[in-house]
């Protein structure tokens, strides 16, 4: 799954061909001009959620950090997430402020206090699935992240995301340990070696998540056109590197609202005419 942060980014993992999106924090705090520190709001979370969802039928899966607080904050936050059109809601085992699984001098709760969040977001979710996150490979070690892994999914989180695992043989460890349905995450320039989806499904991964690649890759053609257009004074020598108006009105549906403008005034004349 692909990591999107607004309508459009979505509608074009849609349209290339994804069955699935995932609501970045990083990505989208990044969007916001904010550092992945958990200073994102739950009502900002839940508009841009609402956006997505507005212009994508396709699951989300939604970064809720950490959950915005203690059990009664998550179980608030599940509900919010879920009426704005969340079908999966992730929340990490995370001391706040937190802070992005690949850096260092990151602190995790407890297994209780984790356990606790999980029982209330279970508590509040309709159908919407509960994916629980651990970060303790890096705090605690392996060890500790596999017995996390498995408490949480005894307590009922449907999807395990072990983060900022270092190489092939410890994703393969950890599935061994647990047996369990796992989420990886394949972002870049973190702890992790990059390792294509395929391997992580012979590895026993049912999903992976590329949560900033496309955020970053905007970002970089975002600095570069703007230097051009500083330096340069034109676009020409981007043309071919940027989305066309055609393809920009065929993922925006733009026919489908010209359409639908042109039937409202038929309609109307039709009156008119009486």
């Amino acid at each position: 799954m692909p990591g999107v942060y607004d309508a459009f980014s979505a509608l074009v993992a849609k349209k290339v061909g994804f069955k699935a999106v995932y609501l970045s924090g990083a990505a989208l705090t990044s969007s916001m001009g904010l550092p992945d520190l958990g200073l994102i709001t739950l009502d900002e979370l839940a508009e841009a959620v609402r956006r997505i969802r507005r212009a994508v039928d396709i699951p989300i899966i939604v970064d809720a950090d950490t959950g915005f607080g203690e059990s009664l904050n998550v179980y608030r936050t599940v509900k919010v997430l879920e009426e704005s059109g969340a079908s999966a809601i992730q929340i990490e085992d995370q001391r706040n402020p937190k802070k992005c699984g690949h850096l260092d001098q990151k602190e995790v709760i407890s297994q209780q206090e984790m356990v606790e969040k999980i029982i209330a977001a279970l508590d509040a979710r309709n159908e919407s699935l509960i994916i629980a996150r651990t970060d303790a490979r890096g705090v605690t070690g392996i060890e500790d992240a596999i017995t996390r892994a498995k408490k949480y999914y005894e307590v009922g989180a449907d999807i395990i995301f072990p983060e900022a695992l270092l190489n092939e043989d410890e994703f393969k460890y950890f599935f061994k340990s647990t047996e369990i349905p796992l989420l990886a995450n394949m972002t870049e320039f973190g702890k992790t070696p990059y390792i294509t989806a395929t391997r992580f499904k012979s590895m026993g991964y049912k999903m992976v998540i590329f949560p900033v690649t496309a955020f970053r890759g905007a970002a970089k053609a975002l600095m570069d056109i703007y230097s051009s257009l500083l330096n340069e004074g034109t676009q020409l020598p981007f043309l071919d590197k940027l989305m066309t108006r055609s393809e920009q009105y065929q993922v925006i549906n733009y026919k489908f609202y010209e359409e639908l403008d042109k039937g409202f005034y038929e309609k109307s004349s039709k009156y008119l005419l009486k």
